[in-house]
């Protein structure tokens, strides 16, 4: 492909597509998306503003273009439009929005992202019907979805997401692409100290004195029992009683179990322990409940990364974040005592340092988010332009 090209982003949020694109040689020549905050940020990182439907938009009004970029949302397609005729699966869904647009503009390239769960939607539906799809309008695609994370780029994140790549070939769309990533990292070749800074942060994000203390004794409670791994979650209600009934599924029966051995395994130790913390007596129920998710590999709970969710505190080693996502529990450094800030969130999506996010952190944290990986995008966008048949 030619250095300079032209691209369009659809359900563009902060404009992940259009940092991997514009890093290739592109131009972004028209941008949509509906969300009021992320149009904000686009265009005040870009200078485009992409407020519209892409409903209401005409497809003869979308500018030429070499590269159709979307990361759609995922619906279940019709299956009353099965039986009305094969053109009508996709009415009603934003991906037929795509498929128009790419019907009228015939547009060389197409690069899709969506969520992981698209090879299984709708027992598999979804996906088939995409292909089908834009195969029969003249695209070759790869046989089945590209999975890719961007902790397999080296970048510490678990976020493993589809990529469709697709290029209009109408002569050969019955071949499928051959396209595969190789030398790719696991997630042990990954640390997060890689993207964190090293230096005191603003005082936001440190974690308070209350959250410290409960950390300390979950800390204190692990590193006095003679398991040094734990394979399954903790729940202190369950020590001292045998809460079990007939409607229990079995999988939680089992961990009862498991922690009833626990404690009578370290009876003495768990007895001065409760005793000492009041029984958790002060504490919400959400922190009664402890998952140790790092195996080995660390000694304290102050070396990993740690979630409080409503399920419980969650330690992991200190490799890769889990997923962004729309963040509410946002990961605790455990070194640091203090959260994953928004540039470091920024970083874990690979956008540059010099990003302006939105200035509500609980804003910049939900678009990060919902953002697309730039140099996930950028790898396979590469991919897709060099490609040529063996």
């Amino acid at each position: 492909m030619k250095k300079k090209f032209k691209f369009i982003d659809l359900f563009a949020g902060i404009g992940g597509f259009h940092q991997a694109m514009v890093q290739l040689g592109g131009e972004c020549v028209f941008a949509s998306e509906i969300d009021k905050y992320a149009v904000n940020t686009y265009y005040k990182n870009y200078g485009i503003n992409p407020n519209c439907n892409i409903r209401d938009i005409d497809e003869k009004d979308i500018p030429k273009h070499d590269v159709l970029c979307a990361g759609f949302p995922c619906q279940t397609f019709s299956k009353a439009g099965k039986r009305l005729g094969f053109n009508d699966e996709t009415k009603g869904t934003l991906f037929f929005e795509i498929e128009r647009i790419l019907k009228y503009h015939k547009t060389k390239y197409i690069i899709l992202e969506n969520v992981r769960n698209l090879v299984s939607h709708d027992n598999g539906q979804t996906w088939e019907t995409i292909y089908v799809h834009l195969k029969k309008i003249g695209y070759r695609l790869t046989k089945d979805p590209i999975i890719v994370s961007p902790h397999q780029l080296g970048i510490p994140q678990l976020r493993e997401r589809v990529v469709i790549l697709g290029i209009y070939d109408p002569e050969n769309a019955d071949k499928d692409l051959n396209i595969n990533f190789e030398h790719l990292r696991t997630k042990d070749d990954n640390s997060i100290f890689d993207i964190l800074e090293s230096k005191k942060v603003a005082s936001k994000y440190y974690i308070s004195d209350y959250e410290e203390e409960v950390l300390n004794a979950w800390d204190e409670f692990y590193k006095g029992l003679k398991e040094t791994v734990i394979g399954f979650p903790i729940w202190v209600l369950y020590f001292n009683g045998y809460y079990k009934d007939e409607k229990m599924p079995k999988w939680k029966k089992d961990f009862i179990d498991k922690n009833i051995n626990l404690y009578h395994n370290n009876k003495e130790f768990i007895d001065k322990w409760l005793k000492k913390y009041n029984y958790l007596r002060d504490y919400p129920k959400t922190y009664w409940k402890f998952e140790w998710q790092a195996g080995g590999s660390i000694k304290s709970l102050w070396d990993g990364i740690i979630q409080v969710r409503p399920s419980g505190i969650r330690v992991k080693k200190p490799t890769c974040f889990p997923a962004l996502v729309a963040m509410v529990q946002i990961p605790i450094i455990g070194k640091y005592k203090r959260r994953l800030t928004v540039r470091e969130a920024a970083r874990l999506q690979s956008f540059p340092d010099t990003f302006i996010p939105d200035s509500s952190d609980q804003q910049a944290y939900k678009q990060f988010g919902n953002a697309v990986n730039v140099d996930v995008i950028k790898m396979a966008a590469e991919a897709l332009f060099k490609y040529k048949d063996n």
